[in-house]
């Protein structure tokens, strides 16, 4: 094996459905991936909102979709199945932050994207998105969502409509992270929401794992939002990529690992 990466013992805490287009950018660089999953998708408890929502859109009533993950797109897609209605044809615009959340709307919703920020990030978006005042925004997200996105949406003069498109819970399975902690077996964590930082804590605490060892950890955050979050529960060495995506995160963990090496 060779490079900075070879050998690694990098944790992922993504979701199950989502962990292997990670550990398949981490293989490519010999890294040992240990899955731990600490987030899962459920749909809301009441879909009846989302569902009616929906059915709005396909009607005209919304000049913008906004779409912040690729679970949204999912869990949209469920509802449009089960509802028996398809997106093609509407009368709305589709914009969306980051490129997996693109390529998901193109592969599970079949519609094509009018505006994808520069920076994959909330704040690029609000501020990017050529939004008319008055113009209807429909901006289905998680149940943890924050209000940040929404909040300047209305700034600009556009009427939104948020509405609860999946929750996100612990998740369970995967390696034995708590005993790898204890034989100093895992080199970095990696987080690509602030979800997954705080379902990580709480199910490490929950599995009698050291939190304090956790803590000294080096952690490889996806966005700033993720790394604010991880800062504020303790983590001290937190690292973010220029590039918010899954190659840039696996390209700052190269860079950290390069960088120790000297």
């Amino acid at each position: 094996m060779t490079g900075a990466l070879a050998g690694k013992r990098i944790v992922n805490t993504r979701a199950v459905h989502q962990a292997e287009a990670l550990n398949t950018l981490l293989r490519r660089h010999d890294v040992i991936p240990l899955n731990y999953p600490c987030i899962a998708i459920t749909p809301p408890d009441d879909p009846a909102l989302l569902d009616a929502t929906l059915v709005d859109l396909v009607a005209g009533h919304y000049a913008w979709l906004v779409l912040t993950s690729a679970n949204t797109v999912f869990a949209i897609a469920e509802r449009l199945a089960v509802l028996g209605l398809t997106l093609n044809g509407g009368r709305f615009q589709t914009a969306a932050i980051g490129p997996a959340t693109a390529h998901a709307i193109q592969q599970n919703l079949g519609i094509s994207i009018a505006d994808l920020p520069a920076e994959y990030i909330a704040e690029s978006l609000a501020n990017h998105l050529p939004l008319k005042i008055g113009e209807r925004v429909l901006l289905p997200e998680s149940a943890l969502a924050r209000p940040t996105l929404a909040n300047q949406f209305s700034e600009r003069g556009a009427q939104v409509t948020v509405v609860t498109a999946y929750q996100t819970v612990c998740g369970t399975g995967g390696a034995n992270i708590p005993h790898l902690l204890t034989q100093g077996q895992v080199d970095m964590l990696t987080f690509t929401s602030s979800s997954t930082v705080t379902y990580f804590l709480e199910r490490l605490q929950n599995e009698g794992g050291q939190l304090e060892t956790a803590l000294t950890l080096p952690a490889a955050c996806i966005g700033p939002k993720t790394a604010t979050t991880a800062q504020a529960y303790g983590f001290s060495l937190v690292d973010v990529p220029s590039e918010h995506s899954l190659e840039g995160l696996v390209a700052i963990l190269e860079t950290y690992f390069e960088s120790t090496e000297r």
